[in-house]
């Protein structure tokens, strides 16, 4: 009589994980993404790519800069103002120490409009006093599926089905830097990451959270260095592109020194 218990106890519980491991698998995969896109902002009603017009850019050194995020549907998660301001901070030492940079200002996320386009970044521009905007771009996705983690746990007292699950972070960084006056793109440059781990549900919620801020960092990390090489390969572009006009302000002469 016990072992038949027992045998109809073990054969109930393997009937639940066998329920469980189907529902999860028709269940399956899910993702949570979070993003601040460029193209969102200044394009809100693009069907496909925008493609940029060509046309004459003056740039007048040295140029002041404002750095920004994409603004990102109120309703979206997204992420802290301080992480966001980390960032700017970064992107602001990399810009600084260029000759023909002028000041370099860090605009807070409320200044700017979710779908704003060119209108919002150019009262933007004029209520900081820049002329060129460096937007920084914010895509991750993270995609969550029950797999073969879930196994059965016995204990002295029973039998417990544990779940795992995997977790795939991917994460995008961006920034654009664009003329205000001519709504053109100067520079670009992107940073990426991909992180992959696993973790049951116990810690789940701690362990994918820490993947998110790993793959941002290690984005971040690869952004960096990106603008860098950019910035040095938009100096030399300068010199032969014909969309491209300089026109010193009073005092100022190419290649920084003062007149």
């Amino acid at each position: 009589m016990k072992t038949f218990k027992f045998l109809s106890g073990l054969a109930v519980v393997l009937f639940t994980v066998s329920s469980l491991s189907g529902c999860a698998s028709m269940a399956g995969p899910r993702e949570s993404k979070q993003s601040a896109s460029i193209v969102d902002y200044l394009y809100p009603k693009a069907t496909q790519v925008p493609q940029l017009a060509p046309g004459m850019t003056y740039l007048r050194p040295p140029v002041r800069v404002g750095i920004a995020f994409a603004p990102n549907d109120p309703k979206a998660r997204t992420l802290p103002e301080t992480e966001k301001i980390k960032l700017m901070e970064r992107i602001k030492a990399a810009f600084a120490g260029q000759a023909f940079i002028g000041s370099l200002e860090i605009i807070p996320s409320q200044y700017l409009q979710p779908a704003g386009g060119f209108v919002n970044m150019e009262q933007v521009a004029r209520m900081f006093n820049v002329d060129v905007m460096a937007m920084v771009s914010y895509d991750q996705i993270q995609f969550t599926d029950s797999n073969s983690l879930s196994f059965l746990y016995w204990t002295v007292i029973g039998a417990y089905v544990v779940h795992g699950n995997e977790y795939d972070t991917q994460t995008m960084l961006d920034i654009s830097v664009f003329d205000v006056a001519s709504r053109k793109l100067l520079m670009r440059a992107p940073g990426t990451s991909q992180v992959k781990g696993g973790a049951n549900l116990s810690n789940f919620s701690e362990r994918s959270r820490a993947a998110r801020t790993e793959g941002y960092n290690k984005a971040a990390d690869q952004l960096i260095p990106a603008l860098h090489a950019e910035i040095e390969s938009f100096r030399e572009r300068l010199k032969t592109n014909d969309n491209m006009r300089v026109e010193p302000r009073p005092g100022y002469r190419v290649g920084g020194s003062t007149e």
